[in-house]
């Protein structure tokens, strides 16, 4: 019953919620730049190992790392980067002109499949919405994401909050403007 329910409200969030994850799609033909304090290549399993201070540049995704994996045994294109931090940080500029954020203990981004995964205790903000889970995994070319609870304690439940934005109202008219108008 209640895992009918959570599918349910998934599904209704991602139908509500599609702009959520649009990644501005020119970034994805642009070069993956990587800087970091130290790094370490290990040629034979084809996996460099990048330590503190770490940033990822492709456009406009960054993400902000203490320690950075890549596994790159697949072949050019098929990357596998695997940050991780207290937290580690990500942020894109949407195709909208809008920023999405997100946050979490791992990201893992697979170049390939144009999917950010985040695990342990993960967070992420788009257009006055935050959702929080255990895990969040999302996929840039679908524009879905699916979050996940851990299934004990505080984070076993996901949440997503929206915020309320007040409507602009116009400027108060000052009292000078005021006796322009009796004098007329």
């Amino acid at each position: 019953m209640y895992k009918r329910l959570i599918n349910l409200l998934t599904s209704a969030l991602l139908a509500l919620s599609p702009a959520l994850v649009l990644a501005k799609q020119a970034d994805f033909s642009q070069p993956i730049e990587i800087k970091s304090e130290s790094q370490f290549l290990d040629g034979k399993l084809k996996k460099l190992v990048l330590i503190n201070d770490v940033q990822i540049t492709q456009g406009t995704l960054n993400i902000l790392a203490d320690r950075l994996e890549v596994e790159d045994h697949l072949g050019k294109g098929k990357e596998i980067f695997t940050a991780t931090g207290r937290p580690a940080y990500y942020r894109q500029e949407l195709d909208d002109g809008k920023i999405v954020e997100a946050e979490a203990f791992e990201i893992r981004y697979e170049v390939a499949t144009r999917t950010i995964s985040l695990t342990g205790k993960a967070k992420l903000n788009q257009n006055a919405r935050t959702v929080t889970a255990e895990s969040i995994t999302y996929d840039m070319e679908k524009e879905q994401f699916k979050a996940t609870g851990s299934g004990d304690g505080e984070g076993r439940r996901v949440t997503t909050i929206y915020s309320m934005e007040p409507e602009e109202t116009p400027p108060a008219q000052s009292d000078s403007d005021e006796q322009d108008d009796d004098n007329e």
